[in-house]
């Protein structure tokens, strides 16, 4: 097959609107966010419930940002299209990073950076979710990042950029750590600026699961409908995927401990645990239906 333009940087009609759909969404966002943050600064005691709260209505609108992608069309793409993506987006969190901008900007600046790092991964997690044949596959998955990131938060370089990303914000001097730039920016009551929150790999999970879940049938949604139902009827506010619950947990228990948690594991805990309980209530109920 040539390579082409249209076969390494165009996509087809439906996924085009989808697309276009997903970036004014995830501008959405950040205005809802840039409201928010204003709200924010007239807190002056924050409270952790508090702070808990401002997460929660983060995540729970970020998850909304996911209703798109799960209508997506399959498209036969190469490696090189991919690649050609990866670069592409890589530059442009590279070039947000890098962007001047005076200090009474930087909250601003600081939402679009989250906005654009929800939507990067949010493609990345929906091109991985394909090569997921069978659900089985999940297991050395959840395995394989489990152990992965628990190496790097005991001994690699998770504990490291932890550490600089810890003393950056306590007393912010000089330039931020070069992890900081794939790192998503939450508001917090009472801060002046955005706070880390989570990485770009987590949201690239949750996204995973939840395609994932929508290629196989199955109704991930906490709240009701399938997320793909939703997503056919226009019904925004509805889809709470468990993936969203299980980054959620990861975040308010380092918020409640005040200590770094790999959110990575914590995920592949709930996610397969979700699963086997799901399993075994289809399995019970299959049992009662026919005895």
């Amino acid at each position: 097959m040539p390579i082409t333009f249209s076969s390494l940087a165009l996509f087809n009609r439906a996924n085009r609107r989808l697309l276009w759909l997903l970036v004014v969404s995830h501008l959405l966002w950040c205005g809802a966010l840039l409201g928010l943050w204003a709200v924010g600064q007239l807190v002056t005691a924050p409270s952790r419930w508090l702070s808990a709260l401002f997460i929660a209505l983060q995540l729970y609108a970020a998850a909304q940002l996911l209703l798109p992608a799960l209508l997506f069309h399959p498209e036969q793409r190469s490696r090189t299209f991919y690649l050609v993506w990866g670069v592409l987006l890589a530059m442009a969190i590279w070039a947000s990073s890098r962007l001047p901008v005076d200090s009474g900007w930087l909250p601003v600046l600081a939402i679009v950076r989250s906005g654009l790092l929800l939507l990067v991964a949010l493609l990345v997690g929906a091109a991985l979710a394909r090569y997921v044949r069978r659900l089985w596959e999940l297991l050395p998955v959840c395995l394989v990042m489990t152990l992965a990131d628990f190496a790097s938060w005991a001994r690699g370089p998770t504990s490291s950029f932890a550490r600089q990303i810890e003393d950056y914000y306590r007393a912010p001097v000089g330039p931020p750590p070069a992890v900081d730039m794939i790192l998503v920016k939450l508001v917090l009551p009472g801060s002046a600026g955005l706070l880390p929150v989570f990485g770009l790999s987590d949201w690239i999970m949750v996204v995973f699961f939840a395609i994932v879940a929508r290629h196989h049938g199955i109704n991930d949604n906490l709240c009701g409908p399938p997320g793909p139902v939703l997503a056919r009827r226009g019904r925004i506010g509805g889809y709470l995927p468990v993936s969203v619950i299980a980054l959620l947990a990861a975040v308010l228990l380092a918020l409640a401990t005040g200590r770094f948690i790999p959110v990575l594991p914590f995920m592949a805990v709930i996610m397969l645990g979700w699963y086997l309980l799901r399993s075994l209530l289809l399995r019970n109920r299959s049992g009662m239906e026919h005895p």
